[in-house]
């Protein structure tokens, strides 16, 4: 497939000022920027409507977390665990994820545009009514994740385990999973209408239907 688009990295400064993460408290509206986070845990945090912009996590543990409608803009996740994060309506743009644990995040509802996932676990993860736009998912693996009624927009998955993810009620026309493996999707074969599959991948779909395919 020709990738005519490009993902567009976060624009981070220089030499960032570290930070703990705690500051966020001390101040009249829940936001932090241009800061970097690193070796630390956070935990049991409930924070409504936080904004984080211009942040480097390094190395962070995310435990117990609820960040509702949470906007992160120009971050960048790091060798971080943010499984079973509560990210519900998160607006994310500019946003990249490396090596980073996503084990059961809930991103449902959420606004993805410009974002990179990169060598990271999103097993289990929901993503169910959530808009995608410019999404890269590279050597991730996403097995039982939900992308119920997902609108997608130049989503690539490229090199993932895609096996018994959940794509009911989300066309993925445009959409490339050529080069990602799995042995069973929960999707319509109308909703499958102009995706790009790999030939394997094909011969799966044509014996959905029922095909006898003569060699």
């Amino acid at each position: 497939m020709a990738k005519k688009w490009k993902i567009e990295q976060p624009k981070i400064p220089g030499n960032l000022t570290e930070m703990n993460f705690q500051e966020i408290h001390e101040r009249e509206e829940p936001y932090l920027t241009d800061c970097l986070i690193s070796n630390c845990v956070i935990e049991r945090e409930r924070i409504e409507r936080a904004e984080l912009s211009q942040i480097v996590f390094k190395n962070v543990t995310f435990s117990d977390v609820s960040f509702h409608r949470l906007e992160l803009l120009d971050v960048v996740f790091e060798d971080c665990d943010l499984s079973n994060a509560d990210l519900i309506g998160a607006i994310i743009h500019r946003v990249e994820f490396k090596n980073t644990k996503l084990l059961g995040t809930n991103f449902s509802e959420a606004s993805l545009e410009n974002v990179l996932f990169e060598n990271c676990n999103l097993n289990l993860s929901s993503l169910g009514y959530a808009s995608m736009k410019q999404v890269k998912f590279d050597h991730s693996p996403l097995r039982a994740a939900d992308f119920y009624e997902c609108r997608l927009a130049k989503v690539l998955f490229e090199h993932c385990d895609l096996n018994e993810v959940n794509f009911g009620e989300t066309s993925l026309k445009g959409i490339d999973i050529s080069s990602s493996t799995f042995e069973q999707l929960t999707v319509s074969l109308e909703d499958l209408k102009g995706c790009t599959v790999s030939q394997d991948q094909a011969l799966g779909f044509a014996a959905m239907l029922g095909l006898k395919i003569k060699s």
